[in-house]
């Protein structure tokens, strides 16, 4: 088992046990966001920290009618 830490530039994303550890140009998705490992860094035997690149999220605001809402 490896203590993997998901890194995106020096914010820390998540920190996972994990049996396998992700290779350079894996697709990942972390908390619903989708990224890919831009590098791996072995910092001792069991402890890795993975640098992603995670893609832009556009949120869109809904338009609300209150044209139909009661007036008071």
């Amino acid at each position: 088992m490896f203590a993997v830490h998901f890194f995106e530039k020096k914010n820390l994303l998540l920190s996972q046990l994990l049996k396998r550890v992700p290779s350079v140009g894996e697709d990942l998705k972390i908390k619903g966001r989708k990224g890919k490992v831009s590098g791996v860094n072995n910092i001792d035997e069991k402890i890795f920290h993975v640098q992603v690149i995670l893609e832009n999220v556009n949120k869109s605001k809904l338009i609300v009618d209150n044209s139909k809402k009661k007036k008071k």
